[in-house]
């Protein structure tokens, strides 16, 4: 997939709004130097090429209830029957599955799960995930503490 050709302005304002969604065009257009009207345009644009995917309010998992949060390596069986297809379909069911990834190595998918607590965590493995037609193998690691976390992409390299 090509990379947008995006200017200096194009990448400030990604960057703007990376830290703060929430910015109106006169407050994002101030930060980046220009008029409103040309901001909002670039904007517009942004968005109908599929630079800028989506706007999301981002919750505190502990706020609400949330905490604790896992990582589950699955592997699926090899041979046919669809396992693919259902434990895709699947996993677009399951809430507790903020992430999916197909993975390379000794798993065939790393999922990012939260749970209430490791009762709530054992009634989605045992009811859920070991359940589905094709799991093979199931490894799970707890979160102990985050260091980093951002959904902030890194865009240094735009600008050069």
């Amino acid at each position: 997939m090509p990379v947008a050709t995006l200017d200096k302005t194009d990448i400030k304002m990604l960057a703007a709004l990376q830290a703060n969604g929430r910015l109106t065009n006169v407050e994002l257009a101030e930060k980046v130097a220009l008029s409103p009207s040309p901001c909002l345009r670039r904007l517009k644009q942004l968005e109908e090429s599929g630079v800028i995917r989506q706007y999301v309010a981002l919750l505190e998992p502990a706020k609400i209830g949330l905490g604790l949060q896992a990582f589950v390596r699955v592997s699926l069986e090899k041979r046919g029957g669809g396992h693919l297809e259902n434990f895709m379909e699947a996993v677009q069911r399951w809430p507790e599955v903020v992430n999916c990834y197909a993975m390379t190595g000794e798993m065939d998918y790393l999922l990012q799960v939260y749970f209430e607590d490791l009762e709530h965590f054992s009634r989605f493995v045992m009811d859920d995930l070991l359940q589905q037609p094709g799991v093979e193998d199931v490894k799970s690691s707890f979160v102990l503490k985050e260091f980093k976390k951002t959904t902030a992409l890194p865009i240094s390299h735009l600008g050069q």
